[in-house]
């Protein structure tokens, strides 16, 4: 018999006028144990704030489980759901990982959704592979800090002329970057590609990259914070010199890049901010400068510091999450004009109103910093 694997949304809507609404996530999974537990991630507290793990629904029996909540009316909502970890994500109709599911609240809802397949119980095919050659290299500690891994992508050249040396691109979420297995979202950046082709295109000077795997601490280390300062420490204390000793590196300033989307995007503003002198270049994907009651922009403005030699990239899509970023974009960049950079020579800004918040959007636009870091 031919099975049918559906993801079914139905949202049924009741006029509220009050300033808050009434939402249920109402859950049909037939495949799934009456002991199975299931929990919604998702974009604001009430969601758990994207933790596979922290908001579970609850089981009314018939296969069905629900989670009810208040929230203010005309909040946008994205989410999806999990069995508690990201590895066990449900599917989407055509069975590969979805988009994040939305919904603007505007009145009372109940969401109905049926999910037959869930990402550890359903053999699929991952789109992609890694090109060219990448080594990894494991446990990278510093007291304070969880381990992690890193990967290390050499240029097509790298193994033909022995005594050449080559700039460096670090980049946070390294799961996310040229391995579509290892990704949240089972697409990568394709960043082993764009730069494969680059490079033997002539476009650009051959550049190695390093990726920084993230861990379950990434809100917190990604950020302005003491574990963040740590995380930033590892980076520059063990992580660089122990690439800048195993492989044939310009370790200066001038030839070292950082970058990151999102949260990964924050932190390599404030890794090239409070490390000038081991960074001169900052790629910000859809960077979150300014959201809730934090606002790294204002860091910036009142460093009282003479004008930083540094070059940096910043850009933002214009669907879901962006739009809520892109306060924070254009305050960033109107300080750093403030600061004396200039659009088009140490500043490079790019909007593409189009885009979401997610690793195929990244992968479309990562060439942009790339032909500028290292052109020729």
């Amino acid at each position: 018999m031919k099975k049918i694997f559906a993801l079914l949304v139905l949202s049924i809507s009741i006029l509220n006028a009050q300033g808050k609404v009434k939402v249920t996530l109402e859950v049909i999974s037939p495949t799934l144990e009456d002991t199975s537990k299931i929990y919604v991630a998702g974009n604001i507290e009430e969601l758990g704030g994207w933790k596979p793990d922290k908001v579970m629904l609850n089981y009314s029996g018939n296969k069905i489980w629900n989670k009810k909540f208040e929230i203010v009316k005309g909040t946008r909502l994205e989410y999806k759901f999990t069995k508690g970890s990201w590895a066990t994500e449900a599917l989407g109709s055509d069975s590969s990982i979805p988009q994040n599911a939305v919904l603007v609240a505007n009145r009372d809802t109940i969401v109905l959704i049926t999910i037959f397949n869930w990402r550890d119980k359903f053999n699929f095919k991952v789109k992609g592979q890694i090109t060219g050659t990448v080594k990894y290299h494991k446990n990278f500690v510093l007291h304070g800090l969880k381990p992690r891994d890193i990967f290390v992508w050499l240029p097509p050249d790298y193994e033909n002329d022995k005594k050449k040396r080559y700039p460096v691109f670090y980049m946070h979420d390294g799961q996310n970057l040229v391995d579509p297995r290892t990704s949240n979202t089972f697409i990568d950046w394709q960043i082993d590609e764009t730069a494969d082709s680059l490079i033997r295109g002539g476009e650009i000077e051959p550049f190695i990259i390093v990726g920084i795997n993230n861990t379950d601490d990434r809100g917190t280390e990604y950020n302005n914070t003491p574990l963040g300062k740590l995380y930033m420490r590892l980076i520059v204390e063990k992580i660089k010199s122990f690439v800048d000793q195993e492989y044939r590196t310009l370790p200066d300033t001038k030839h070292t890049a950082v970058g990151g989307s999102s949260l990964g995007g924050l932190i390599s503003m404030i890794c090239v901010w409070d490390y000038p002198n081991v960074f001169s270049q900052a790629a910000c994907f859809s960077p979150a400068f300014l959201f809730r009651d934090f606002d790294y922009t204002k860091v910036i403005q009142d460093d009282k510091a003479i004008k930083k030699n540094l070059l940096i990239y910043i850009d933002n899509g214009g669907v879901g999450l962006e739009t809520v970023l892109q306060p924070g974009v254009d305050k960033m960049v109107n300080v750093l004009r403030e600061k004396g950079f200039k659009e088009g020579k140490d500043l490079f800004v790019f909007i593409d109103e189009k885009a979401e918040h997610n690793e195929a959007a990244w992968a479309k636009r990562v060439w942009k910093p790339i032909k500028i870091f290292f052109k020729k």
